[in-house]
Parts: C-alpha cells; sequence; structure tokens
C-alpha cells in the first residue's frame, strides 16, 4: 500500500511544505468525519492532467461508510471529478448537485478546498461523501455535530484548520464519542454531548452543563488549584483562537482530559470546541501498574541485598575453613553474579536488563583470580543488548563460570593473554563466543564428560533454563573458543 507521502511525489508537483500540511490534516480528520457523519477522501491534482488521485481516506465511526471498497490510489477525471475541480478553482466548499450512487448505496457529495494558510493557493480537496441509506430526521446531537463540521469544514478552507501539533502530543485524543462541548464566544456551553455531560458529573457537576460558564466551572470544579487554573486556560485559549495543548483535571477521584479547538470560520471568532474524556478508568490502571512495577523493583532490591549477605557469610566461612576456602569462595563469586542481575533489575522499570554493564562487572571480578603472576586482559566485542531476567539470571551464571576457567586454567604460570566475550544477535538467537590466547584444551579433553563443577553448571544453565547449545574446542592459532546459541524468544 503506498503512502500519502508516496502518492503526492508520483503524481503532483506539491512542495515539502505542503505535503507536511496534508500529513497533519490526515491526522486530524477523524474529528471532522465522525461530526460529519461521513466518509472523507483527500484528493491532489494530478500532474499536468486534470485528474485527481486519492492520497488519503477515513472513515466515520458515528455513520455507514459510503465506501466498502479502499479508495486510496483511485484516479478521478471528467465529470467524476468535476465537482473537486469546481471547489479548487473557486475556492469555496461545493455542496451543490444530486447524489450519487456507489454500487447500491446512494451519497451525498461535498468537496473542501484545502489551503496551507489564509490567503494562499489551494493545494487539494477534501472529498466529504454521506451514506444517504439511512437518511433521517437528525436528532439534537447530530444538528449540533453538522453544524460544528461546517466550521471546522470552512477553516480547512482557511488554512486554519487543523492547528500545529504540540510536542508529546502523539494522538488526537480526546476524540467525539468521548465528549463534545460547544461554547458561543463568551465562554458559555452552547451544547454537550451525553457523554461529555457524564464526564463533568463525574467531577461533581450535578446539574447541566448548557448555559454555563465552562472556563469558570472547571476551574472551580479542580481539587488542584493550579490543575483547575491550566484547565481554565486551555478553555480561555480556545476562545481568543488560539489552539492549547491538551489538559488533565481531577475532582472526587475522577479524571477528565481536555481538548480546546478555536471555531473560526472565514476568520470570524464564534466560540469554541472543548472534547473531553472520561480517563479515570485508565489512571487506575496506571497506578496500580506503577505500584506492582515499584513493588517488583523492591523484591529485586531484598534480593540483591540477601545474596550479598549469603556471599558475606560464605567469605566469613572460608577464612575459617582454610580446607574448602577455594570452594567458598568460587561460590561467593556465583552468588555475586546473581546479585548483579538482581540489582540491575531492581532500578529497571520492567523485567528486562542492559546485559553489556553486567558482562563488564563480572569480567571485571573474573580478572581478580588470576594467578600474581599472569597478566590477563579480558575485553567485550559487540553487544548482548537488552535481555529478560529469566535469561539474564543464567547467562551470568554461564558466563561467570566461562570467564573463571579460562582465566584459573587456560594460562600457564608466568604468561599472560587475553580473554574475548564476542556477542551478536541474528535469526532471533544470541551468539555468544569466549575465546583466550591461553594454551588450549587438554588432550582427550570433553565438555559432556567433564567433572569440573563449573562446566557441569554450565552445561546444566544452557541446555535446562537457556534451551541453547555449547560447544567447546580449541582455537586456531593457540587458545580455546567456547560458542554459546540460545534462543531469545520468550520460552512457554
Amino acid at each position: 500500500m503506498s503512502t500519502l507521502r508516496d502518492l503526492v511525489e508520483e503524481h503532483t508537483s506539491l512542495d515539502q511544505d505542503a505535503v507536511e500540511h496534508l500529513h497533519r490534516l490526515a491526522g486530524d480528520w477523524q474529528l471532522l468525519a465522525d461530526l460529519s457523519f461521513a466518509d472523507l477522501l483527500l484528493w491532489v491534482p494530478v500532474r499536468v492532467s486534470d485528474e485527481y488521485v486519492c492520497v488519503a481516506q477515513v472513515r466515520p465511526t458515528t455513520a455507514p461508510t459510503a465506501y466498502q471498497d479502499d479508495q486510496v490510489g483511485r484516479v478521478s477525471g471528467g465529470a467524476e471529478a468535476a465537482h473537486l475541480r469546481i471547489a479548487a478553482a473557486q475556492g469555496r466548499i461545493w455542496r451543490e448537485g444530486d447524489p450519487v450512487w456507489y454500487g447500491d448505496v446512494p451519497a451525498r457529495h461535498e468537496a473542501v478546498p484545502v489551503r496551507l494558510a489564509e490567503g494562499t493557493d489551494v493545494i487539494a480537496v477534501v472529498g466529504r461523501d454521506t451514506n444517504l441509506s439511512t437518511a433521517r430526521t437528525p436528532s439534537q446531537l447530530e444538528l449540533n455535530y453538522l453544524t460544528t463540521a461546517d466550521d471546522l469544514a470552512q477553516m480547512v478552507t482557511d488554512g486554519t484548520f487543523p492547528p500545529a501539533r504540540h510536542l508529546g502530543e502523539t494522538t488526537t485524543a480526546p476524540r467525539v464519542g468521548d465528549g463534545l462541548i460547544r461554547l458561543e464566544g463568551s465562554g458559555k456551553v452552547t451544547y454537550a454531548s451525553p457523554n461529555a455531560q457524564s464526564a463533568y458529573r463525574r467531577l461533581g457537576m450535578a446539574s447541566h452543563l448548557v448555559g454555563e460558564d465552562l472556563a469558570a466551572l472547571t476551574k472551580r470544579l479542580a481539587d488542584d488549584p493550579l490543575e483547575g487554573t491550566d484547565a481554565s486556560k486551555l478553555i480561555l485559549g480556545a476562545l481568543r483562537g488560539e489552539a492549547p495543548p491538551r489538559r488533565e483535571v481531577a475532582a472526587r477521584g475522577a479524571w477528565v482530559l481536555m481538548r480546546g479547538l478555536p471555531l473560526t470560520p472565514a476568520g470570524v471568532p464564534i466560540g469554541a470546541l472543548v472534547l473531553v474524556r472520561d480517563t479515570t478508568e485508565v489512571r487506575r490502571r496506571d497506578r496500580a501498574l506503577m505500584t506492582k512495577d515499584a513493588t517488583i523493583r523492591e523484591i529485586h532490591h531484598r534480593v540483591k541485598n540477601n545474596l550479598q549477605t549469603v556471599a558475606a557469610l560464605l567469605r566469613l566461612q572460608a577464612r575459617r575453613a582454610p580446607a574448602a576456602r577455594t570452594a567458598l569462595e568460587e561460590s561467593v563469586r556465583r552468588v555475586a553474579s546473581i546479585a548483579l542481575v538482581h540489582e540491575t533489575l531492581s532500578m529497571s522499570s520492567d523485567e528486562a536488563v542492559e546485559f553489556d554493564g553486567i558482562v563488564d562487572r563480572v569480567a571485571t571480578g573474573a580478572t581478580e583470580v588470576a594467578a600474581a603472576d599472569v597478566k590477563i586482559a579480558v575485553q567485550r566485542e559487540g553487544t548482548f543488548g537488552i535481555l529478560p531476567a529469566e535469561v539474564a539470571t543464567p547467562l551470568v551464571m554461564v558466563l561467570n563460570e566461562l570467564l573463571l576457567n579460562a582465566v584459573e586454567h587456560g594460562f600457564s604460570p608466568g604468561g599472560g593473554g587475553t580473554v574475548t566475550v564476542t556477542a551478536h544477535r541474528r535469526d532471533r538467537n544470541l551468539h555468544v563466543m569466549v575465546s583466550d590466547t591461553g594454551q588450549g584444551l587438554p588432550e582427550g579433553f570433553g565438555a559432556d564428560g567433564s567433572e569440573r563443577l563449573g562446566l557441569q553448571i554450565v552445561r546444566t544453565l544452557m541446555s535446562g533454563e537457556l534451551r541453547g547449545t555449547i560447544t567447546l574446542h580449541n582455537r586456531e592459532g593457540g587458545g580455546t573458543e567456547v560458542a554459546l546459541v540460545l534462543p531469545l524468544a520468550r520460552q512457554r
């Protein structure tokens, strides 16, 4: 499927500013479609032709669509595009003409010229096509929606809609169905949809909104005076012709998100449109998730502290039992490597860790067990990236064992060299290589038959928790290579 930009660049001569404006329009026109109860098609003139190509389409969520098929990419010309050419040439909204048929669906055509700014040339035309198969006498809600839609359509023609998107606002919510309030120029409510009325009832407004000064009312209802002032400024800003950033206001345990839009058809300020959405349940879920995340981080913090306590007890025991000192010190290092993962998780907002830093700290600790007369450098190449906790915990133990083996057993006394940890991702697998420049594996050595505790731990973790594979072999040019391959897809 071609994008709006692809189609514009392929068929037209519009410049970058025009394309950006069309993108903003397509990002905000669901509001116009829902208020119009109509499909909107964005038509741009084809280069060196009297034809138009449809580069974007939106269907209403408040009414049946006039088009079952996607219209993007369709080229319209001749008599079929006459209304588009008239609207573009005369720079006005075209509403004349009889209904047309799309298959068995009757539809009413309208054409709304699109300008980049006031006084500039028409760069495109919005086709507003209404499905007439369910036509009936409109309700008060529908009449207010249609009146507001006509005002916004005129603002599209004037070049004053859509407003600029504010930094950090990735969506245009709230939407029409969430709650709509129309204000006259003085700031008093002339219409409030049932959902908007319900949102304000949650905030503590017992009576009807019509006739109320919305800015003063919102400021009065808010629990926090600063939030109330900000929400009031949003409403007053929209009445002055501005498009302020969205605000959220809280009262009586309820939260309401607000968006203000000025209504200035033909450049004349006539009031404002305020869209509201009850976000109370969303806020409660957010707070529940934040509490859960904080609890999980606290658990990891306590586990880390407990592991460090265990490691300290093992060190004390090692001092009192010289015969078992080596085994106890190895246990200390294993416990400490697990504690590293929990320390990182205690500072993370999710169950995932940036693993490179953990590997670097484990590598630094491994060099400390080398004999005094052996000079060893441990380095990392590539990146592990972010790993889930269920992978990070066993993997850090595996790497700890491999690095300790390389440092303790891979180099002859008085020698030295380099141990390298290499990591990369391919085909949803993590590939890790631990290689050294030491003396290589003993003759007849086999990982499966080895009775060393460290290698037994590595084999158990790789085949069990990590569900990966491990291979050991002598490195070309001297030394040892251990290759690990483990899947990164979450195990079920």
